[in-house]
C-alpha cells in the first residue's frame, strides 16, 4: 500500500514539473520541448484569414515533433515567440550599451 501511494506520488510529482517546465519555457523562441522533442517550424495548412493566399498559408507555430494536445508540449504561435525574443535581445543590446557607457566614463577618469 505505501509503495503504491509513494509510486503514485512520484508520478504526480513528476506531472506537475513537466506543467512547470513547459510554463517557463513558453517565452521567446523554444529551443527544445521540455519532452526532450525537437522543435520545428510548422504552418497550419488552412489559411487564417483571406488574404493569405500571397504569403504562406495558414498560422505559422513552433511545434514540438511529439506533439500531442495535452499541454506538456509546445505549440506556440510563431508570432508570439518572434515578438518576446526580440524583446528579450533589446533588453540585452540595452544591458551591454549600459556597460559599455560606464566603462568609458571609468576609462576616461
Amino acid at each position: 500500500e505505501e509503495k503504491r501511494r509513494r509510486k503514485e506520488m512520484e508520478k504526480m510529482k513528476q506531472n506537475w514539473d513537466m506543467v512547470g517546465f513547459v510554463a517557463d519555457g513558453q517565452y521567446g523562441i523554444p529551443r527544445r520541448c521540455p519532452c526532450g522533442g525537437f522543435i520545428k517550424n510548422d504552418v497550419s495548412p488552412s489559411p487564417k484569414f483571406k488574404h493569405d493566399f500571397d504569403t504562406q498559408p495558414g498560422s505559422r507555430y513552433f511545434t514540438c515533433t511529439k506533439f500531442k494536445d495535452d499541454g506538456l508540449h509546445f505549440r506556440q504561435p510563431w508570432v508570439f515567440g518572434v515578438e518576446e525574443e526580440i524583446a528579450k535581445l533589446v533588453k540585452k543590446v540595452e544591458e551591454q550599451s549600459k556597460t559599455i557607457e560606464e566603462m568609458r566614463k571609468q576609462i576616461q577618469i
